[in-house]
């Protein structure tokens, strides 16, 4: 979704990084990807740097989120404080809600 529009998350949503694993330039770190973690912060509209890394100067706004994972959700094997957490920003393209 663009940020021209509503954003399609809001603080607090729980969400998940897709589990996709497209060839190129991504922003999204590998050890994220199909978790699940919950929007602590949107942070504005900024223009996709998938495309800006290929020369798109034009590239359209997407809304970025800063979104929370407990650090068990990312490495299920961490031994440190269970409150213990990683705050990553991600743009909305790759962000869906959890299936129940």
């Amino acid at each position: 979704m663009s940020a021209g529009g509503p954003h399609a998350f809001s603080v607090g949503d729980p969400v998940r990084v897709k589990a996709i694993f497209p060839p190129g330039h991504v922003r999204t770190p590998y050890y994220c990807r199909g978790k699940t973690g919950v929007v602590e912060r949107i942070c504005g509209a900024f223009r996709n740097p998938e495309q800006l890394a290929y020369g798109d100067n034009e590239a359209e706004k997407l809304t970025l989120y800063r979104v929370h994972f407990k650090q068990t959700e990312l490495w299920p094997d961490y031994e440190g404080p269970t409150c213990d957490g990683v705050e990553l920003e991600l743009y909305e393209h790759w962000l869906r809600y959890p299936r129940p």
